[in-house]
């Protein structure tokens, strides 16, 4: 089973842009386990934005991985930890994860989530 280690941006996603990630996740490679950097909560909880509470209650609903790193370097360690993709939509981190050669997953003309595969 692959891992999909979520960030703050893919756990906002679903009430941005009405995406069901775990069916999203489900169609594109079958029955996946998603885990999110424990760091990540807190960054939840202080985060001005009209859906992080309903983001922080979606990220409860997955496994909480604990890593002593925070922000991109928790999502890319656990990502490494874990042999998982990275689902996200943030410029920042997705050039950290190609330089690394972690498999990334992102959201494709507003609607549909792809997988980038590495070269």
């Amino acid at each position: 089973m692959q891992t999909v280690v979520l960030d703050t941006n893919a756990l906002l996603m679903p009430f941005e842009v009405r995406i069901n990630l775990d069916l999203a996740l489900k169609e594109l490679l079958g029955e996946v386990r998603c885990v999110v950097p424990g760091p990540l909560i807190g960054e939840l909880k202080h985060l001005d934005h009209k859906y992080s509470k309903a983001a922080l209650g979606l990220a409860r609903k997955y496994e909480i991985v604990q890593t002593a790193l925070s922000g991109d370097d928790a999502v890319i360690e656990t990502a490494v930890s874990t042999g998982g993709y990275i689902l996200t939509n943030d410029k920042d981190l997705r050039a950290k994860a190609r330089k690394q050669r972690i498999p990334l997953i992102y959201l494709r003309s507003g609607n549909h989530l792809i997988v980038e595969t590495i070269r």
